[in-house]
């Protein structure tokens, strides 16, 4: 075989790289004894190392080369060298022949040390195996990108061989059974969705065809058309797994699942609605962890930063996040909790639904059935000696009326609100009933957000704006100005993004915009106010992504289209 096999000390390297301590070390190979897993896998799963930095320790070492198969389009003689199955099965992908040697193949391997792989790969195609590093994401997203359309197919051809003239409880059995191709398929479509950074899945029953589109970074793509016939046995597969009703098909339904993909758990909410074809199901996917992130990661600039910093530290009053579904709120949320969570001080929350569960604070999940309604848990909160409370979403008269109550009495209260701008949030305080004094006395800030898509890095291009864009921009219209547009690549699945950033107007209430709102000023007098005061708006936070090349201007009018 042409690939020398070095033995080398996978702690050791990856001590010596500094990615890893020797005490995380003894942990992961105290782990590993009995679990029949490999260390590195372990060490990844744990969360002690990235993929990336075990990739490039191991490249180090053995001198082998690395490669992002997001960045190269792979041959079609060679995608058919080896079936999908086994190169799941082993977690590696052939890209190429090598260079002056046609009968040694490259192939991407997460762990270059597994004989196994490259023995089988090797009797399957006759082929001396070299391998190159990859990293584990990076291969399960080729063979995705690849593969996944095919796995799908051949599960619903399976399907259509195994289906006879069923009843409807003969087909929720089979949907229920394991090994069934329907289960395969609902498996594989959630696990691309996930690898392709989706954070909704849409089954849409059509006139004569089943369509699936994944919405990634706030854009639904089309990424299958299939057999109207599957669409029976995917949503009773579905409503099986998240707990609805299989023989109810005339009302809207909702349920939840959770699925493990890549080692890491996803929640994921169901919606069932009938349609004049069937029942379009829609499933949005949230992973526990990433809603426990640093507040480093959240895209705040170091001015937002300092502001955040200040209003959170407040002992009492209203934070408010604002903005529509899918703008990050809970998120914000969330990391404001993680930095407010410490020892000796007693954190309750009421959600509809919890979504991320926080080790050290209480979580009440809303249950209108028992009528454990935001107004009734609030108040059994309040006789729980809490320091700060967070309300998943203020919804009503009677939610604002203890959650202001709160705030007064001494606690740090944090929620959400649906509103277009920071300003516009106090002008809805009022409609809802309160009285302006008392929400002057309460709102310590309110932070408006949005998330704007990220220009793919590998394939962004500059040109020249046009007059029409600088005085969008604000920018002198005799000066030449660059911005940047999308392509589209292979590495960002040929969309042109790759990832989406915050966008946010944090406005801290001053005691000059106190004053304006004890007099029940209009929304426009206190957006004056707090310009004055310092404040970005959504639509200046936007423009700087688009100045500094981050983002383009079709982005920034859609996240500022109505401030």
């Amino acid at each position: 075989m042409a690939f020398q096999r070095k033995r080398i000390r996978l702690g050791e390297c990856l001590i010596n790289e500094h990615y890893l301590t020797q005490e995380k070390l003894e942990e992961a190979l105290a782990q590993q004894k009995g679990s029949g897993k490999r260390l590195g896998e372990l060490l990844v799963e744990n969360g002690y190392v990235t993929g990336e930095q075990l990739a490039s320790a191991l490249s180090r070492q053995l001198g082998l080369a690395m490669i992002n198969l997001q960045n190269i389009d792979i041959p079609e003689d060679i995608l058919n060298l080896v079936p999908p199955q086994i190169l799941r099965k082993h977690k590696v992908l052939p890209f190429e022949y090598k260079a002056g040697a046609p009968n040694t193949l490259h192939v991407a391997m997460f762990d270059p040390m597994d004989t196994t792989a490259m023995d089988d790969i090797s009797i399957v195609t006759n082929l001396s195996i070299e391998p190159v590093l990859a990293t584990s994401q990076s291969i399960m997203l080729a063979l995705d990108k690849y593969y996944g359309n095919s796995d799908i197919k051949h599960a619903a051809e399976e399907y259509a061989r195994e289906k006879t003239a069923q009843t409807e409880q003969n087909e929720a059995e089979a949907a229920d059974v394991a090994s069934s191709p329907i289960v395969q398929l609902v498996t594989t479509m959630i696990e691309s969705a996930v690898r392709q950074r989706a954070s909704d899945i849409h089954i849409e029953p059509l006139a004569r065809s089943l369509r699936i589109r994944f919405r990634i970074d706030g854009a639904l793509y089309e990424r299958a058309v299939y057999n109207a016939s599957l669409l029976a046995a995917i949503v009773t597969r579905i409503k099986i797994v998240s707990g609805m009703d299989i023989s109810e098909k005339r009302k809207p339904q909702d349920g939840r699942m959770t699925q493990i993909v890549d080692r890491l758990e996803y929640d994921i909410r169901v919606s069932a609605l009938p349609t004049v074809y069937g029942e379009k199901i829609v499933m949005r996917l949230a992973s526990k962890s990433a809603l426990n992130r640093s507040k480093d990661q959240l895209g705040l600039r170091p001015d937002e930063m300092q502001v955040f910093d200040r209003i959170i530290s407040n002992p009492h009053g209203i934070l408010l996040v604002t903005g529509p579904t899918g703008s990050g709120k809970s998120t914000t949320l969330y990391t404001a909790l993680s930095e407010l969570n410490r020892e000796e001080v007693n954190i309750i929350t009421v959600e509809d639904p919890v979504e991320a569960n926080i080790n050290g604070i209480n979580q009440v999940q809303v249950n209108n059935k028992a009528d454990l309604t935001f107004a009734s848990a609030l108040r059994s909160i309040l006789r729980q000696d809490p320091d700060i409370i967070m309300i998943g979403e203020i919804r009503d008269e009677e939610t604002a009326g203890i959650a202001v109550q709160a705030s007064i009495t001494g606690h740090l209260v944090v929620s959400t609100l649906h509103t277009n701008s920071a300003a516009s949030t106090v002008t809805r305080l009022e409609d809802m009933g309160l009285q302006p004094y008392l929400i002057a006395d309460s709102l310590i800030g309110i932070i408006a957000q949005r998330l704007i898509r990220r220009l793919c890095p590998e394939c962004k291009q500059q040109y020249d704006a046009s007059d029409e864009e600088k005085e969008v921009l604000g920018q002198p219209l005799d000066r030449p100005l660059k911005l940047f547009r999308r392509r589209g690549c292979p590495k960002c699945g040929n969309t042109g993004f790759a990832g989406r950033t915050g966008v946010y107007e944090i406005m801290e209430i001053s005691h000059e915009l106190k004053l304006i709102i004890e007099k029940g000023g209009t929304a426009d007098e206190i957006k004056s106010q707090a310009l004055k005061d310092g404040m970005n708006t959504l639509r200046m936070s936007a423009t700087r992504y688009v100045l500094e090349g981050v983002s383009t201007v079709e982005e920034m009018k859609k996240v500022s289209f109505d401030v």
